[in-house]
């Protein structure tokens, strides 16, 4: 499965070069051209699913295992002090390729790199609520 019109697909393809740092039937693990860190790298599948809504259970599991592999791997060399691993699904989450794909990136103690958001506040009523809707039954 592939999308002509992106740009993942096409470095699968190998029409566009990049620096891989792993490859298996099922996957490629490449450097982000447009790092957040030094080392920050991107997992992709071979094949082309939009987001993790698309993605196969299977692979989306997959894809964790090699995330911890690749962020051990990763963390030993680099011998950084920390690790985000991130996955963005939709525009209003910051997706910009549409191609699942999740991002490893070192994190290190002097750096000013961290991702972090406002915490928010909802009532005790708003919370029960919440629980009881999104509650898997």
């Amino acid at each position: 499965m592939r999308d002509e019109n992106c740009i993942f697909c096409k470095i699968v393809a190998g029409e566009i070069p990049s620096r891989t740092l792993f490859e298996d039937e099922d996957f490629k693990v490449m450097l982000d051209v447009g790092p957040a860190a030094k080392g920050h790298a991107l997992i992709i599948p071979k094949a082309h699913y939009s987001d993790i809504y698309e993605l196969p259970s299977e692979l989306a599991g997959e894809a964790l295992k090699l995330a911890k592999r690749m962020a051990t791997h990763m963390t030993t060399v680099l011998n950084c002090d920390g690790f985000n691993i991130l996955q963005n699904n939709g525009v209003a989450a910051g997706q910009t390729v549409f191609h699942y794909h999740m991002h490893l990136i070192p994190r290190y103690a002097d750096g000013n790199e961290m991702i972090l958001w406002e915490a928010k506040q909802f009532s005790a009523e708003e919370m029960d609520d919440l629980a009881e809707k999104l509650a898997v039954k």
